[in-house]
């Protein structure tokens, strides 16, 4: 098998459109000052001012690497950020007039400013090592504190417990914002035990202030007992007052469809934040005030950007004969040719395509994209019936294929080229036919759960007739089972029934088998994830199961009365190809169509085989067409991942890339299998 490494070589251009000095969007991190007269913010990755009452901004850094997250200091005479100026975010601290920074932290982790204790310290928050004593989890990150009044300073640990924003007060009261889990902390709309609440930590006393399935964030202290904080409680992000000793709370402004973030208070008790990219200042008992803000400063863009991409696809597709590879990255559909440096853009839209899908015949693809706001399918084709290639392509049709009220992704073409499979919202698989556009529900949406988009495989039988999907059985939603689906949905047989995790179905021995890994014998995650994996072959054909137990011997003698078979069959066809009329062609191609693969289902318990010979975390495999391989990505002992070739007639396991991980993508016959680099 001829294996390639995919790294994608792009000249991209991407228009960009300049911003009106007296309209500037996206002003970020909204921090007013403590005498509540200037409001410091982020805006195009450098740290601007700006007076309360708005006006004409001043910059103050302005360096190449992106600044952000402003913190003012208890006097209001500097101003404090973090910056990628040294690689890793990394806590700088500068006049507030500006001025040459000084750097603070040095880590080769993240920093992130939160708030300062007292005039000299600074507390901010890294994932560095948690105390001793505490229960978080090795994910979370802590809480440091940092005299900046040193010179090279060494941070202390504060707390093992992390905040996603904190303000202390005068006394030292710290209110924060908590982390329950690993959902992104800027999600919107979530209900759920998981969600953000505020406490307060008043030394070495906790006291939660909130407790409620929406979130609430961001809390900033205002005259005595009072407090503010953002909160989900109506549907969207909106400011809401309360105190430390009521539970009663009040809500201050009422923004709908976008959610306010960066909160922050002064010590008159002026409030400001950002929405929908602007900077709001908000007093107590009155309405929010838009700062009508300019900048002038050296801000022209050229009107193409042009960038030699390197790395960054998030997916891959390769075509039938392995000529061409469609992939995505920054949102958009590209098709490069595997030989040359050639390569197509395909879409060049605000919105986001994700996964794409070939033909048979290599000349239309099936994509995915939210272009109105919803996940809908679409087909990009070659125009011109003399040009083979996307990639040098003179015309692209593009066109919708599907749309729903919900959502359509992971389109996928099957095999005979006459249907698209895909996942409707989210979870329910079904199967469009491109030429009556008549949809129908494979396998209804009960039977998985989608945790992350992309996170439910499926894969066409070669006569396509038949998926196999991951499956909600005997095991739950987060130990799948494999089920085998017939595509007009008329039949769907759980075919592993283990109650393991087993994921990542695959067809093999031209489908007569499939492939999938299974977390039956590794360690067990007691929890929820994170099952070491072995690749497990079931074989569903009692000839294909005796084929694959043939010995290295016993194969190649099969392999060479199967070549003279085929030489004795065109023989005898060329003899009577003379005769055969345009009808008796048209008669043969009818019957091809209804040839259907026999599957063999009762006895398939009794005919699977543990393929790789230790257990380990599986980044993606491959089992040859002959069954006499299996090339998969696994975690190394030694650590870092490696790629491994198991030799199913020797019984023998090599490694074949050292300190490498990707994903493997063969052609339609397997003997090319592109491998695309990944960062893990």
């Amino acid at each position: 098998m001829k294996l390639t490494s995919f790294i994608p070589l792009l000249l991209a251009a991407c228009p960009v459109v300049a911003l009106a000095d007296n309209a500037p969007k996206w002003l970020r991190d909204a921090a007013i000052s403590p005498d509540g007269k200037t409001v410091a913010f982020t805006y195009k990755g450098d740290i601007f001012t700006v007076p309360a009452a708005g006006g004409e901004a001043t910059q103050i850094t302005s360096n190449e690497a992106y600044d952000g997250v402003p913190v003012w200091t208890r006097d209001g005479k500097s101003i404090a950020f973090l910056s990628t100026r040294e690689g890793s975010d990394d806590i700088f601290i500068t006049s507030a007039k500006g001025g040459t920074p000084r750097r603070l932290t040095t880590n080769s982790g993240n920093e992130k400013p939160l708030t300062f204790l007292n005039d000299s310290t600074l507390l901010f928050s890294a994932s560095n090592l948690p105390g001793m004593n505490t229960a978080r989890a090795p994910f979370s990150t802590q809480v440091y504190q940092i005299n900046i009044n040193k010179q090279n300073p060494r941070p202390r640990l504060f707390l093992s417990q992390p905040m996603i924003s904190a303000d202390a007060n005068a006394k030292g009261e710290l209110l924060y914002q908590d982390r329950k889990g690993v959902e992104d902390v800027l999600r919107k709309h979530e209900r759920s035990s998981g969600t953000a609440d505020v406490w307060l930590y008043d030394n070495g006393k906790f006291s939660q202030l909130t407790n409620e399935n929406w979130g609430n964030q961001s809390p900033v202290w205002g005259q005595g007992n009072t407090f503010y904080y953002v909160s989900e409680k109506d549907g969207t992000l909106n400011v809401w007052q309360a105190s430390t000793t009521d539970k009663s709370a009040k809500q201050l402004t009422n923004f709908t469809k976008h959610p306010v973030r960066s909160l922050s208070s002064s010590d008159n008790g002026m409030l400001a934040f950002s929405w929908d990219g602007e900077i709001y200042t908000l007093k107590p008992g009155s309405q929010p005030h838009k700062l009508n803000i300019r900048i002038t400063a050296d801000e022209y863009d050229s009107d193409r950007v042009k960038n030699y991409a390197r790395y960054g696809a998030s997916d891959i597709a390769v075509s039938p004969e392995g000529k061409e590879v469609a992939f995505i990255i920054r949102g958009d559909l590209y098709v490069t040719d595997t030989e040359y440096k050639t390569t197509k853009r395909i879409t060049n839209t605000p919105a986001q395509e994700r996964i794409a899908s070939f033909s048979p015949d290599g000349r239309t693809i099936v994509y995915d994209s939210d272009v109105d706001g919803i996940w809908q399918l679409f087909t990009a084709k070659i125009k011109n019936d003399k040009e083979k290639q996307f990639a040098y392509a003179t015309d692209i049709v593009i066109e919708p294929l599907y749309k729903c009220e919900t959502s359509a992704m992971q389109p996928q073409f099957s095999p005979d080229g006459k249907k698209v499979a895909f996942l409707e919202n989210r979870t329910e698989l079904k199967v469009i036919d491109l030429e009556t556009k008549k949809v129908t529900t494979a396998l209804d949406g009960k039977f998985n759960y989608s945790y992350s988009d992309g996170d439910i495989p499926f894969s066409w039988s070669p006569d396509s007739n038949w998926l196999l999907i991951s499956y909600i059985g005997n095991g739950g939603w987060n130990n799948t089972d494999i089920a085998l689906v017939k595509a007009d949905g008329s039949e769907v047989v759980d075919l592993t029934e283990s109650g393991y995790s087993d994921n990542s179905p695959k067809w093999a021995l031209d489908g007569k088998a499939l492939t999938y890994s299974t977390g039956r014998y590794g360690m067990k995650a007691h929890g929820s994830w994170g099952n070491q994996e072995d690749i497990i072959l079931m074989v569903l054909d009692d000839e294909a199961w005796e084929k694959f137990n043939f010995s290295e011997e016993e194969m190649k003698l099969a392999e060479k009365a199967e070549e003279d078979n085929k030489k004795d069959e065109s023989d005898s066809k060329d003899d009577k190809k003379k005769k055969k009329d345009k009808k008796g062609k048209k008669d043969k191609d009818a019957k091809a169509d209804k040839k259907e693969t026999k599957l063999d289902l009762a006895n398939r318990r009794y005919r699977t085989r543990r393929l790789t010979d230790r257990s380990s975390n599986i980044y993606d495999y491959f089992l040859s067409p002959k069954g006499d391989k299996l090339y998969y990505i696994a975690a190394a002992t030694e650590g870092g991942w490696n790629m491994n070739v198991v030799d199913l007639k020797k019984g023998e396991t090599k490694v074949l890339l050292k300190g490498t991980a990707g994903s493997l993508y063969p052609d339609k016959k397997g003997r090319t299998c592109l491998y695309c680099l990944t960062t893990a």
